[in-house]
């Protein structure tokens, strides 16, 4: 199968014989027209495609002279019924009008009808139809972007080997023909022809990818299906665009010639690396446009600057007309154009300056923090910045610190104030030399020389105040004698009156003196001892003792100053030292002497030491470096206390006697000195209590209160007159968390349960009665009227009315003394028997473990109280201890 291109000449011809050729065809557009078509159109066909354009500029009316056609505004031509051509050409006119000027234009359109080749039918002998082994390859075939046309265009034609034999169909798939976009492309079935029908947009579509098909009358493929590719030829129909419309870049001023300031970018949408893409910058205008600062490099895009002299000051603002050309920057490429902003970055390059030469000021003396005046600058560069802001500094003229300047921050104002009070009679006017830079640091321009500093002078006059007396020196010092005695005059402190330069008029109280040692003279200031001045007192520090004094004129302005002073010593006291030395036989046998001088310690040590020769028998003194000497035993001593007169002399020869005091002690230190009078009887040893000494008095002590408190409290329980006395509840209500058998028990635990008929019965627990360790029972039951102990011996039914002698009908109360004395010799007999009985028969009836209450007990559970209406004799409840008032509560019945 071969493929034939229509026309090949002009496929492959150069870009500019291309665009020769566009001329051509615009120059005939309005003269005939020929498109060749099939012999037989069917109704609603597309013939093909005019430019009517090209003829006439929006045509308002558009005719055809041959009603099988019809003509659309794009210059589609349709046909309006089913057509038969012959094998002559059929032509038709097409008739354009214009509103303006009425212009009438006609374009001749002449179809020819292609021949169709009579269909060869495979002979039926042909049973096996073999597929062709020649060549079925595609002749690369393209087609120009935005064709005029006409249309159908005709791209290139399809052959199969087998149409040499039999009849072959042709046909075509893919995008533009079955796909989107759909029917660009068809092919005559017959001839192989593929044809465009409509112009084509390269940037949308690059190329179209078919396929072939050649089949026979009945179906059958001979050839393989061939790939067809139409590449879309790029025409120049984009122009290019810069991708921001507007763009700004930043530059500092005074920067140097050939400083990149940006680069700018366009964008062409036509075929890459070609003609159409090789763009072209260049700078049409600059605004302002003198003089002329910047550069484009035409590739690149880039932009530099020109000169040295770009001044923010003069223009901070320049825009740029930029323009892209195509096709290499030629004349006929198409362009766009766009604008740049190039602002510039202000730098440091105007020094600050003061708006006045100098100024003048006035200040009352001794006012502070007080503001005298403000200064203005000018400046240039970008305001509110480190290149506008200024900084202010006394150059001279404030060498004692009476001035400071600052800057506002808000005005930028240099603000001079006064921090130290300015004295009139010293000075009347102050004259001050100031100068101002700027925060950042001055950037010399390429055209300008390092400035200097700018300044101005202030001349501050001093407005004279009438003003109190003046204590200067605040501190003055005067000098004394260590022992300086009393009664005796010193120069005292002297305030002047800065109006008079005197102290004429000025009167002196004495504000502090710690140890009243001074008296002041009001007139003038002097001092009058009334104590001899000791520099060894507590009140003198680093040889000194001050004085606070105040001076007061006529008016009652004062001033406070202090007068110091310093006592020089005198060797008035010898050297001291302490009259108790302690030597341990166990660890040293000598003790050394450190002596103490009050004075100071040119009237201090070394010291001599000297021993009385009553002593020297049987001690020695060695002296060490001057502060310091050892004493010590000539042979071992019995341990006693020893008297040793020794002398101590001072580097002047102040002398004092001590009788020391010297303990030899069987100790390790000196603190625990302990002496034996194994040589020494009539000496009294010292006696020291140990720690279990200590321990057995306190215990002692605490037993004894103990034993005094147990006394006072059966003493109180026996003056109780209630039925139930509060120390009921105190001694013989316990608590217990335990029901089994437990230790033995020294005292009676009395549980009062309560009955129906009973106010509560009692269930009693005693132990260890006459020295036995027995546990017993006994039940009691407290009745109206008395009590009744009921025994299981027999015995009878003995109450506490037929023992104390009073009738049943007695509701009198009784007092647990008579309780007591009732039921005590009962219980004691009974355990006294159930103790001698090994076999505990007596005790069947009276021990229980605790474990086991009794099976006929009649007093139910241990704690629980009755709930009848009856509740005479329970007022003692009311006054139980905090911790039993639980208890109470469940016997009374809410």
């Amino acid at each position: 199968m071969a493929v034939a291109s229509a026309a090949p000449g002009s496929i492959f011809c150069k870009q500019l014989l291309f665009s020769l050729l566009v001329l051509i065809l615009l120059c005939d557009a309005c003269q005939k027209i020929y498109l060749r078509v099939p012999s037989h159109l069917q109704a609603e066909t597309l013939v093909g495609k005019v430019n009517l354009e090209e003829c006439l500029k929006s045509p308002t009316l558009i005719l055809s002279s041959d009603p099988a056609f019809r003509i659309l505004e794009d210059g589609s031509i349709y046909t309006t019924r089913d057509l038969i051509l012959s094998s002559e050409r059929k032509s038709f006119s097409i008739f354009l009008s214009g509103s303006e000027r009425h212009e009438q234009q006609e374009i001749k359109v002449v179809l020819s009808a292609r021949e169709n080749k009579a269909p060869k039918k495979r002979h039926t002998k042909d049973t096996a139809l073999k597929r062709s082994k020649r060549r079925w390859a595609p002749i690369p075939a393209s087609l120009m972007e935005n064709s005029l046309g006409p249309f159908p265009q005709h791209v290139q034609q399809i052959q199969s080997d087998a149409a040499q034999n039999y009849t072959i169909f042709y046909s075509i798939s893919g995008p533009g023909v079955d796909k989107e976009p759909f029917n660009l492309f068809y092919i005559e079935k017959d001839t192989g022809d593929i044809f465009c029908t409509r112009s084509i947009d390269r940037e949308k579509y690059e190329q179209f990818a078919l396929y072939g098909y050649a089949t026979t009358a009945d179906g059958y493929a001979p050839e393989y299906p061939l790939p067809l590719i139409i590449k879309i030829e790029d025409d120049n129909d984009n122009a290019p665009y810069f991708e921001h419309k507007m763009t700004i870049f930043t530059v500092p001023e005074n920067c140097r010639s050939g400083t990149s300031v940006g680069q700018v970018t366009a964008t062409d949408l036509d075929e890459p690396d070609t003609l159409h893409t090789r763009l072209k910058y260049k700078i049409l205008q600059q605004i302002p446009d003198h003089p002329k600062h910047f550069s484009i490099h035409p590739d690149t895009g880039v932009i530099t600057t020109t000169t040295p002299f770009l001044d923010r000051e003069k223009c901070d603002t320049y825009q740029l007309i930029m323009e892209v050309r195509d096709m290499g920057g030629q004349p006929f490429g198409l362009f766009n154009t766009g604008t740049i902003t190039i602002s510039l970055e202000d730098e440091n390059d105007n020094p600050p300056s003061f708006t006045e030469t100098s100024y003048i000021t006035e200040v009352e003396e001794n006012r502070i923090d007080v503001e005298i005046l403000r200064m203005k600058v000018q400046d240039q560069d970008l305001p509110n910045t480190p290149h506008s802001k200024a900084v202010y500094t006394i150059l001279q003229g404030n060498e004692n610190g009476n001035f400071k300047i600052s800057t506002d921050p808000n005005t930028n104002e240099g603000v001079l104030c006064v921090v130290k009070p300015l004295n009139y009679e010293v000075n009347r006017q102050v004259i001050l030399k100031v100068g101002v830079v700027n925060e950042a640091q001055f950037s010399k321009a390429a055209n300008s020389q390092t400035p200097t500093m700018c300044t101005t002078t202030v001349t501050v006059k001093i407005i004279d105040n009438d003003e109190g007396p003046e204590c200067h020196p605040p501190v003055k010092v005067i000098q004394s004698q260590d022992g300086f005695p009393a009664g005796q005059e010193l120069l005292g402190y002297k305030a002047l009156d800065p109006e008079t330069a005197s102290g004429e008029g000025l009167r002196y109280q004495k504000l502090g003196d710690e140890d009243h040692w001074f008296e002041i003279n009001e007139h003038t200031g002097d001092l009058r001892t009334l104590k001899v001045l000791d520099r060894e007192s507590k009140f003198v520090k680093n040889n000194q003792y001050n004085i606070s004094v105040v001076a007061v004129d006529a008016v009652g302005r004062s001033c406070t100053g202090t007068l110091v002073v310093h006592l020089d010593d005198y060797n008035d006291h010898p050297p001291q030292i302490d009259k108790e030395v302690t030597i341990c036989q166990n660890n040293k046998d000598f003790a050394v002497l450190e002596p103490v001088d009050p004075d100071g310690p040119e009237n201090g040590p070394p010291f001599q030491f000297f021993l009385d020769k009553s002593a020297s028998k049987n001690w020695n003194l060695e002296q060490k470096d001057g502060k310091t000497a050892i004493l010590r035993q000539r042979q071992n001593l019995d341990y006693n206390s020893y008297s040793v007169p020794i002398q101590i002399k001072d580097r002047h020869g102040l002398v004092a006697t001590h009788v020391l005091t010297v303990r030899v002690c069987d100790c390790s230190t000196p603190s625990e000195c302990r002496m034996n009078d194994k040589s020494a009887r009539d000496v009294r040893p010292n006696v020291i209590l140990g720690r279990w000494a200590i321990l057995a008095m306190v215990l002692g002590s605490v037993l004894l209160l103990c034993i005094l408190f147990t006394c006072f409290c059966v003493t109180a329980k026996r003056t109780v007159k209630k039925c139930f006395p509060e120390d009921i509840a105190q001694q013989n209500l316990i608590v217990s968390n335990t029901e089994g058998p437990g230790e033995e028990v020294t005292e009676a635990n009395i549980r009062l349960p309560m009955q129906t008929s009973n106010i509560c019965d009692t269930s009693m627990s005693v132990g260890t009665v006459g020295g036995q360790g027995i546990k017993t029972q006994q039940s009691f039951e407290m009745v109206k009227g008395g009590y009744t102990l009921d025994s299981s011996k027999g015995g009878g039914h003995q109450t506490l009315e037929s023992v104390k002698g009073v009738g049943q009908g007695d509701t009198g109360r009784y007092a647990y003394t008579d309780w007591q004395s009732f039921t005590q010799p009962r219980l004691g007999e009974k355990v006294y028997l159930c103790g001698q009985d090994e076999e505990h028969k007596h005790c069947e009836d009276y021990v229980r473990s605790y474990n086991y209450e009794g099976k006929g007990s009649l007093a139910g559970s241990v704690g629980c109280c009755s709930d009848r209406q009856e509740e005479e004799g329970l007022e003692f409840l009311d006054q139980l201890e905090p911790k039993f008032r639980t208890l109470a509560k469940t016997c009374v019945k809410k």
